[in-house]
């Protein structure tokens, strides 16, 4: 049983792609990821990313990571001697931090904690969330649209303002979700009062992401009825599974997923590596 790293993102898919296309849901963000670097290998910064996957002595490949530097490593579920073998495999790299199940977040983190003697800390704890049978709320008034070019500048700052409520230091380009007609506003019949944005398709899977309400127009049902565009626009899409992620510390945002009928799946912690 080893890791087995690369730079080359041909290899990787080659070596697990099989593994990752085998669990859809709970590698939503990795096939989204590994299917970005296809098209563009610096499409997250200038540096080299890194892929590995953990093979069992018959070659079946149990655990994968990724990282697109200065991005946080994100790692699959592991088998249990794959969490600290992957301390020895990363050694010497830079890490910002790590994005893990949670089973695995405490072996790894205090491992590397020692190996490359820096502090550790929990930036957030998430959860994965599947769509299983759409209950749609009462629609507040307005109507949803796609986001346009003319909304760049809006989407620029709701983009920054989520981010800085997540605890994220570099928001996503707009653009990257415009290019596929990948963002829908709420407007409310006088102006856009909240958006969501959803990735493309990755082995049947969509993800919704980026579902915000700038604060004053909170309370008022937005984030629900242009959630529930999103999801329906990826199922008209042929979306098999529409899924988003969550943060923990926000119950408002839980509780109104599961209320569309979104279910649990999995949890995830994000650590951040400091000196």
């Amino acid at each position: 049983m080893a890791w087995q790293l690369t730079e080359d993102v041909e290899t990787f898919h080659t070596a697990a792609g099989g593994f990752l296309r085998s669990r859809p849901i709970e590698h939503t963000n990795l096939l989204t990821l590994v299917e970005t670097l296809r098209r563009d290998l610096r499409f997250y910064g200038p540096e080299d990313p890194v892929f590995g996957w953990w093979s069992t002595p018959a070659g079946q490949v149990s655990g994968v990571l990724l990282q697109t530097p200065p991005y946080p490593v994100i790692f699959s579920e592991l088998p249990t001697p794959a969490v600290s073998a992957a301390v020895q495999a990363l050694a010497g790299r830079p890490l910002p931090g790590a994005n893990l199940p949670a089973s695995a977040v405490d072996g790894f983190s205090a491992g590397w904690r020692t190996r490359a003697g820096v502090r550790t800390h929990v930036v957030r704890r998430t959860r994965l969330y599947r769509l299983v049978s759409l209950i749609p709320p009462p629609l507040p008034p307005g109507g949803v649209r796609y986001a346009g070019p003319d909304d760049v500048d809006l989407l620029r700052g709701w983009f920054r303002a989520f981010h800085d409520e997540i605890g994220e230091r570099r928001p996503a380009d707009p653009a990257r979700f415009l290019a596929y007609g990948g963002i829908l506003l709420w407007d409310d019949g006088r102006s856009p009062v909240s958006m969501a944005a959803r990735s493309q398709p990755a082995a049947g899977a969509v993800r919704i992401q980026l579902v915000y309400t700038p604060p004053v127009q909170r309370g008022r049902g937005y984030a629900g009825a242009v959630t529930v565009a999103a999801a329906r626009t990826a199922q008209a899409e042929g979306a098999e599974s529409v899924v988003l992620n969550t943060d923990l510390a926000n119950p408002t945002s839980n509780a109104l997923y599961q209320r569309l009928g979104f279910r649990p799946v999995e949890d995830r912690v994000i650590v951040e590596f400091t000196a």
